[in-house]
């Protein structure tokens, strides 16, 4: 079993904005395998969705707790299915990554997102697999924890729809083959 978490944060306020990325990857897996979140046992803070991908069984999950607190969600929703932190995918926003490309990484530092770095505190470790977004870099001076709560505009959208469906190819390489076979896919998700 593999677990792959979507970050946001909840409530319409924040649909569409380049923060809850993640979010979005992680809904139209859910859709693509017709299957709905529902909420997880009560100690757990996510919405969660069962589906079978590439004959793997995946736990697709949306945390219910904030960004800055996504490891509140994470740590009890591993224990609960008793899933290795190197069987998760974390999808989220990248400002570092250029716009609509994708990376799948493992073992890296929270690169300033706020939501990856309380993961890594809940869980003790950085040993868990992220796909990551590339949302565009902050114009100017904009404070980037300002910029990642902007919605994308018109012109900025069908890019990123684009990579959304390449991030849901890449779902599927995890579930079926790893996050090694995860992160050559990534790779070659760019090039095109």
């Amino acid at each position: 079993m593999r677990v792959v978490v979507g970050l946001r944060n909840p409530g319409s306020r924040y649909e569409g904005t380049r923060h809850n990325v993640g979010s979005e990857v992680v809904a139209a897996a859910a859709a693509a395998g017709s299957v709905s979140f529902k909420r997880a046992k009560r100690f757990i803070r996510a919405d969660v969705a069962e589906v079978h991908m590439h004959g793997e069984r995946v736990v697709l999950a949306l945390p219910r707790t904030f960004m800055n607190q996504s490891g509140q969600a994470v740590a009890p929703l591993l224990g609960y299915f008793g899933v290795e932190s190197n069987e998760l995918l974390v999808v989220h926003d990248d400002i570092d990554l250029p716009f609509a490309r994708l990376r799948v990484s493992i073992d890296s530092g929270p690169g300033g997102n706020n939501g990856v770095r309380s993961i890594i505190g809940s869980l003790g470790t950085k040993s868990f697999w992220r796909l990551k977004v590339g949302v565009g870099r902050p114009p100017g001076r904009t404070d980037p924890a300002d910029f990642v709560l902007r919605r994308f505009g018109k012109v900025e959208r069908p890019e990123i729809d684009d990579a959304l469906v390449r991030a849901l190819g890449i779902i599927g390489v995890f579930a079926g083959e790893g996050g090694e076979a995860a992160r050559r896919a990534a790779g070659e998700s760019n090039t095109g």
